[in-house]
């Protein structure tokens, strides 16, 4: 496979599964990214990535432009082999982070120039550039450069912040060019204003792209109406290409959003929640810095086979995490990603066999059953 193609197999109601097929290999979806923001997922190595079942890890143009810059990691041979991980790459424009330097930036029509949060020295971000960065990098699937207002916004905001993403669309367009095996990805934007989605739509699907983001959302709008936004959003994207909701979310939200057309998601919430002690179970969120799990010889999720769960009690994680023992992180970060991968496998079974409603049914009920409590 020399080309980047999208298969999609299988629909049940909204929900879809299918493969997308890249030279470095298949991605199942629906799909979920683990973060590797700097190079790396944290505390985990990336073989234990992999067992936990990802197909694709997505990596961050701000971070790496900053440290240890992309020039350096192309003379290294890119980013593929500089962390170790063969398999593809997904790496975002960096406007996201470059829109949470509100007090550290210039916003203009060329593009943005900022300081950086490591040392304040100065740097310019375009969509021609950050084209060349992702090009270093090597990445598999580049995200085109945009803006993303920050919600609630006013109307005139997000129409001002859509149009200015659509013409820097079709500047990525433009400055990414032929490369085959590579694929580039729009970003709608619009908030949560419907005309305004399709506008931007429309225009991407004019400008023609390999695959569809849904951003500006996860930006503090709440589930509900993000929620709303996807019940329309997805479908005005094209339906032949994947689509990707960025930075999404919890495992209630993926849920949401699969059930509502979405095929590729990502999130630092697993390795974020591991690091401080919370792990994801099929009964809902379990802290395991409270005291009631110190004697709990029991594993953390009976249903799971991460080595977490495998391989020690819940009285040994509580115990590794209130030590501030390196392990803690490491096993609870490997357990939250194998359980979403968990949940992406679930989700695809259940969409080939058409029994998504059934499959989604009894997620929830599990959930809102609550940890059960050592008797």
């Amino acid at each position: 496979m020399d080309r980047f193609s999208f298969d999609l197999q299988a629909t049940d109601g909204r929900a879809r599964c299918g493969v997308i097929s890249t030279p470095r290999g298949e991605i199942r979806t629906p799909a979920f990214m683990p973060v590797g923001t700097a190079a790396t997922v944290k505390a985990m190595l990336p073989e234990s990535v992999r067992a936990t079942g990802a197909d694709i890890l997505l990596g961050n143009t701000y971070h790496l432009m900053l440290r240890p810059t992309a020039e350096r990691i192309a003379r290294l041979g890119g980013l593929h082999r500089f962390m170790n991980w063969e398999r593809p790459i997904l790496t975002d424009s960096g406007g996201f982070q470059v829109m949470s330097l509100a007090g550290l930036r210039k916003l203009t029509e060329e593009g943005v120039t900022f300081k950086s949060h490591i040392d304040g020295s100065k740097h310019a971000l375009t969509p021609e550039r950050s084209m060349e960065i992702q090009k270093l990098l090597g990445s598999d699937i580049v995200m085109c450069f945009d803006e993303c207002p920050a919600l609630p916004a006013d109307r005139e905001r997000i129409a001002q912040s859509m149009q200015l993403s659509m013409r820097w669309a079709a500047r990525s367009r433009e400055a990414f060019g032929d490369r085959p095996g590579h694929a580039l990805f729009g970003i709608q934007q619009g908030g949560l204003e419907e005309d305004l989605r399709a506008e931007s739509a429309a225009a991407l699907r004019d400008i023609e792209f390999d695959g569809y983001a849904v951003g500006g959302l996860a930006v503090g709008e709440g589930q509900e109406a993000m929620f709303s936004c996807l019940d329309y959003a997805p479908e005005q994207l094209p339906q032949d290409k994947p689509r990707y909701l960025m930075g999404v979310g919890k495992p209630d939200d993926i849920v949401g959003a699969v059930k509502r057309g979405i095929d590729m998601m990502d999130c630092v919430l697993p390795s974020r929640s591991g690091r401080t002690g919370q792990a994801f179970t099929r009964r809902g969120v379990v802290n395991i810095k409270n005291a009631r799990h110190a004697d709990d010889p029991r594993p953390l999720d009976e249903g799971c086979n991460c080595p977490a769960c495998s391989n020690y009690s819940r009285a040994y994680l509580h115990h590794v995490f209130r030590s501030q023992e390196m392990i803690s992180g490491m096993l609870l970060t490997w357990h939250n990603l194998k359980y979403f991968q968990d949940i992406m496998a679930g989700m695809r079974a259940a969409i080939a066999q058409g029994e998504f409603d059934a499959w989604e049914a009894e997620f929830h009920s599990a959930r809102s059953e609550g940890d059960i409590e050592r008797i």
